[in-house]
């Protein structure tokens, strides 16, 4: 990657946050914009970003080489009918929506010419939000999937690729628009709908007091980001309403082995899914 080329992250949340944190450490140029003026200030007083500004912002954008959106899929769309027009030529940009589908082909049409748009989605969120948070967020375990369009170059696919690099991940794949929601709604979207569900099931508040390390664990995402985490499920609910139409299949599978009382069957669940658990374990040498 140049380093002569000049950054700018929009939105600096957690993701975007980290974004500029990191960039910056590894000597890009790197400028902000942000709605609110604290988490602008935040991110300057702390080094992530050179220069930002929350508004009067066009030209950051009319300089750019490079864009980072850290934007929820519908504020990205808006932002983008209202400003992508004063991106540059070679402009090369991508996001960190957590949903693509009715995201990346209308922006990618939207784009002036000469502007590519390369989507791509850090799988690093956490409970946690805002740019204050950014610096824990650890990108080295996390997957880094790109989604490339036919409209998309092998450059832009390139250079998001070692973008993924410098930031830390060690795990970057390629899947396609359709393929990256299908996942997302099973492996993140699905997990959270089940922990948000288990907290909302019953007044559980004296639980705290008492509870062992298994509800916690099941829980700690239910400590959610309501706008956000609305939002993507919306964006992507064909397939969530799929995934829990399966999971409810498979609980009520275990429900009726409890009602026969099927041990046999019980344990033949518990067996399956350890064996598909451990896929997930760092393997041993």
């Amino acid at each position: 990657m140049d380093k002569t080329k000049r950054y700018l992250v929009v939105g600096l949340g957690l993701l975007g946050g980290k974004y500029a944190l990191e960039l910056t450490r590894a000597g890009f140029t790197v400028d902000g914009i942000n709605r609110s003026e604290g988490h602008l200030q935040y991110a300057l007083d702390h080094g992530y970003i050179r220069s930002g500004k929350t508004k009067d912002f066009e030209d950051l954008v009319r300089q750019a080489d490079h864009i980072i959106f850290g934007l929820y899929p519908t504020a990205l769309l808006d932002w983008f009918r209202t400003y992508g027009r004063l991106l540059k030529p070679g402009c090369i940009f991508t996001d960190v929506s957590g949903v693509k589908t009715g995201l990346v082909e209308p922006i990618q049409e939207l784009c002036p010419e000469g502007v590519e748009f390369i989507a791509s989605h850090p799988m690093a969120g956490r409970e946690t939000s805002s740019v204050e948070h950014a610096a824990e967020v650890n990108f080295a375990p996390a997957n880094f999937i790109i989604t490339p369009t036919q409209r998309n170059t092998p450059e832009a696919i390139q250079w998001v690729r070692e973008l993924a690099e410098v930031l830390g991940f060690r795990h970057i794949c390629t899947l396609t628009v359709q393929e990256h929601d299908r996942m997302i709604g099973y492996v993140s979207q699905l997990c959270h709908a089940i922990a948000v569900s288990l907290m909302c099931a019953n007044d559980n508040t004296d639980l705290c007091e008492y509870t062992g390390d298994s509800f916690r664990d099941l829980t700690r995402i239910a400590r959610i980001n309501d706008k956000m985490w609305a939002e993507l499920f919306l964006w992507n609910r064909e397939n969530l309403i799929a995934e829990i139409d399966q999971f409810s299949g498979s609980l009520g599978q275990l429900r009726q082995a409890l009602e026969d009382g099927d041990r046999d069957g019980l344990e033949a669940m518990f067996r399956l899914s350890t064996q598909r658990r451990a896929a997930f374990d760092p393997k041993l040498e």
